[in-house]
């Protein structure tokens, strides 16, 4: 406990003179972080090749998949990637001190709503190495501190990933403390008890997972519990334009809680477009489970269950339904998805409007694969995660979902009774110029 509890004082002590670190400095030190990463990129293989190591002889035994092998696995391109995501996040604007509302209650009496840190982040996420570097960097952008806990399969991965993080940052003038990393397990149950200093958890892995952190903390948690996304052909949608997203969604990267889960097809086309989107899966060696009007069209698919529609397979697996309208098709969706990303694939605007006031999910797209909804592709420079949730940030989570509001009074003596009572002082409540700062 008094390890966790000391880095959890540190970082949040950090927290509250980062806060005043100018702009200028944290993307400073993000472009030297980013440099620091391609200058010891021969010393990330190094660290990731043990990471390798292990989960290769944890995949010989069954325990885990191919999927979760690759995603583990670092080579040149994707430290360039890295390095160059961080880059990104140095050059986007400050999230902070953003004046989002101001008012003249009276003269010489302003109000002023102004954007701030959130504080400590608490970070626990799965074993890729490169989430590690993408939310330090949207912390020290956003000027919050973070304290991190990795997936134990990637240790030595992040623990060289943080080295140079942490130095790189206080050599550039970032208060010492500001980032920190738990390794074991068991921290992270400490983690959860410490409401008092942690501001708001970001929890990336399984379902299982996040709902076992959000139902042992009272900490604010922001994320997803699971991706169940879905393709819809519409009627009169394009079916070249059907067959190419809905292998995308499914095929590009499957193991990713963006890939599709469920394919639904209109009975209007359905006989046109599921026999070369098959053959197309096929090849890709996808196993189809279907309903029982697929399998009308394709006889030697597996059938569907009522758990394939609630599963995230993560996996080169997919479900097919064929439905007798767009209505049943926002139904099913609304009814087995998990709120995270839904598609369209129409000619129809009519139909894409209604699709897209319709569907409750955080990201719902028309005519484009599920796979683009990500912090990076939507232009935030990266992402902490994805939240389904509908109160402070929804959907991929880049610098706005890590910054709150305060508001900010300025007066010249103002006192309240002068605003109550029979002869009461009527507010003014002018809006003040947009954009204007305090103090201006």
């Amino acid at each position: 406990m008094a390890g966790v509890l000391s880095k959890a004082k540190a970082a949040k002590n950090a927290s509250l003179k980062l806060a005043t670190v100018s702009n200028e400095t944290r993307s400073a030190a993000l472009l030297k972080i980013a440099s620091e990463i391609n200058a010891r990129k021969k010393e990330l293989l190094r660290e990731n090749a043990k990471d390798l190591a292990g989960a290769e002889r944890l995949f010989k035994r069954g325990k885990i998949s191919n999927a979760f092998l690759q995603r583990l696995k670092l080579n040149e391109d994707k430290i360039k990637d890295i390095s160059e995501m961080v880059k990104s996040v140095a050059k986007l604007k400050d999230p902070i001190g953003k004046t989002l509302y101001a008012v003249e209650m009276d003269k010489g009496l302003e109000v002023y709503k102004v954007t701030c840190p959130i504080g400590l982040i608490g970070a626990v996420f799965e074993a890729r190495p490169d989430v590690l570097p993408q939310i330090s960097a949207l912390c020290l952008k956003s000027a919050n501190a973070v304290v991190l806990k990795g997936g134990k399969e990637a240790k030595h991965s992040n623990r060289a990933f943080y080295s140079i993080i942490k130095d790189a940052s206080e050599r550039s003038g970032i208060p010492r403390g500001w980032i920190q990393l738990l390794e074991e397990r068991s921290e992270v149950m400490e983690l959860l008890k410490l409401g008092d200093w942690v501001d708001l958890l970001v929890p990336r892995g399984s379902n299982e997972f996040i709902k076992y952190i959000q139902t042992n903390t009272r900490i604010p948690v922001l994320g997803h519990a699971e991706g169940i996304c879905h393709v819809y052909v519409d009627e009169r949608g394009d079916l070249k334009k059907a067959l190419e997203i809905s292998y995308d969604a499914k095929v590009q990267y499957p193991a990713v809680c963006n890939a599709m889960e469920t394919l639904l097809v209109h009975r209007a086309v359905a006989n046109r477009l599921l026999p070369h989107l098959a053959k197309r899966y096929k090849a890709a060696s996808v196993e189809i489970r279907g309903d029982a009007k697929t399998r009308k069209i394709l006889p030697w698919t597996k059938p569907a269950t009522e758990k394939d529609w609630r599963t995230e397979y993560l996996d080169l697996i997919i479900s097919i339904k064929v439905v007798d309208s767009l209505q049943e098709a926002i139904d099913h969706i609304n009814s087995y998805g998990s709120k995270h990303t839904d598609a369209i694939v129409t000619e129809d605007r009519k139909a894409a409007l209604k699709f897209l006031t319709e569907v409750d999910s955080s990201s719902v797209m028309v005519n484009a694969s599920t796979r683009f909804s990500d912090g990076y592709r939507y232009g935030l420079g990266a992402e902490v995660g994805i939240s389904t949730g509908k109160i402070h940030a929804r959907g991929p989570v880049g610098l706005e979902g890590l910054t709150t509001t305060k508001y900010c009074v300025i007066g010249s003596g103002h006192v309240v009774s002068t605003y109550v009572g029979k002869r009461a002082k009527p507010f003014t409540h002018r809006p003040l110029a947009k954009g204007r700062k305090i103090l201006e």
